[in-house]
């Protein structure tokens, strides 16, 4: 009995972790100031490593921008000259930085680029090699930046959700960060999350910068928890539209969520300790440093009740201990309805998701992924056991190879 309640206060104590943050996230103090209108200075960078596969498609949809964009100023990062990639950028007449260091991260890539362009301009968009924008990408994104914000997040759709299942659920992760985070960020002026890449960051905090110091196995959260802690003002904008490619391959996933979980976990380690330092009502941004601060710990409480009172009942089923009216059939009809249940909330979370979002998948896709997607959701624990096990998580590539008409 004592060891239920334990169980009970973990869940509790995670569900108050919940509310608490999600009505002081209410309470967001943050400040936006208008850009200027005139001398909008467009600067794309796109690291692209051996990505001659996929490169034309995102350089032919910058030429095709609805707003015009002069392709000089999109600079494309190579390690070789003999890189492939290279005549295709030519074609397109945007410029190559070949790297004079082998450090193996986007950020070092980006730090490197930043340092070599003499330019100066307004805005800084980050794509990878294997991005397409929808044509009217930087109209919408210009509405973000005229509004005031410092950074610009764009929706990222799929370009080969309909290749299987496992692509269709990879791209929901983070319609996940969007449709169930930013937008609810939106609306109360509070930081949003930034996934990956397709976003722009204001020319003033380059400047500020003399580069990209963000070098994390994630460097995206790791943009993301500076922008809470120094209050940066960010915008989640579902109207820019860009498509990336996603992994088709279980193994591909599970490298690619221990590296997440992994550079998670660093970010967090390295920020929060600052940010709960900084932590003050009076100052701007508050809910989103209150929020940022306790969300993930209350999830944590929550994982923690389940699973001890999950391990509990097992263990009286293996040491035959029922002594406290545990039978087998019991025991057994718990972990099958905790884990139906769980099953079913996530589902009705995936379909919510792909009834609200605008992913491009067809139908049978659609009913497929609303089955499967609960299960690939439950791998991140397996991922999460390798990163905490593993120490030397390195940034491995994963090859893109999907073009789209």
């Amino acid at each position: 009995m004592m060891f239920d309640l334990i169980c009970l206060c973990f869940v509790v104590i995670g569900v108050l972790l919940l509310i608490m943050g999600n009505i002081n996230i209410r309470k967001n103090k943050n400040k936006i100031s208008l850009s200027k209108q005139y001398g909008k200075k467009i600067c794309v960078l796109i690291p692209a490593r051996n990505e001659s596969k996929v490169i034309e498609g995102l350089l032919k949809s910058l030429k095709e921008q609805s707003i015009k964009f002069n392709m000089e100023d999109a600079y494309v990062i190579v390690e070789s000259e003999k890189d492939k990639t290279v005549d295709i950028c030519k074609k397109y007449d945007a410029t190559v930085i070949v790297r004079t260091t082998t450090r193996q991260r986007k950020g070092y890539a980006l730090d490197e680029a930043l340092k070599q362009i003499s330019k100066k301009y307004d805005l800084y968009f980050i794509f990878d090699a294997d991005n397409i924008l929808d044509k009217n990408y930087f109209k919408e994104m210009l509405k973000t930046y005229e509004q005031g914000y410092d950074i610009g997040i764009g929706y990222r759709n799929c370009k080969n959700g309909n290749d299987n299942v496992i692509a269709a659920c990879s791209s929901l992760t983070f319609s996940m960060v969007n449709t169930l985070g930013n937008d609810f960020r939106n609306k109360h002026n509070a930081n949003s999350i930034i996934s990956g890449t397709g976003f722009y960051i204001k020319g003033t905090w380059i400047k500020k910068w003399q580069g990209y110091p963000f070098y994390g196995l994630t460097e995206d959260y790791e943009l993301s928890l500076y922008a809470i802690l120094n209050n940066l003002t960010t915008y989640y904008n579902d109207k820019a539209i860009f498509y990336d490619e996603q992994p088709t391959k279980y193994k591909q996933t599970v490298s690619q969520r221990i590296r997440w979980i992994k550079g998670y976990f660093e970010a967090r380690k390295k920020y929060i300790p600052l940010i709960v330092k900084d932590m003050d009502s009076k100052k701007d941004n508050y809910g989103s440093k209150y929020s940022v601060c306790l969300g993930v710990r209350a999830f944590i409480y929550i994982a923690i009740g389940i699973i001890l009172y999950v391990f509990k009942n097992i263990l009286y089923l293996f040491i035959g201990n029922f002594n406290q009216n545990i039978s087998i059939t019991k025991t057994l009809t718990f972990i099958l309805i905790v884990l139906l249940l769980s099953y079913i909330i996530m589902m009705i979370i995936t379909y919510k998701m792909i009834k609200k979002d605008k992913l491009a998948l067809n139908r049978k896709t659609k009913i497929k992924t609303i089955f499967y997607n609960p299960i690939y959701l439950s791998t991140y624990v397996i991922c999460a056991l390798k990163a905490l096990f593993i120490k030397d998580v390195k940034w491995v590539p994963i090859e893109h190879k999907v073009s789209i008409k």
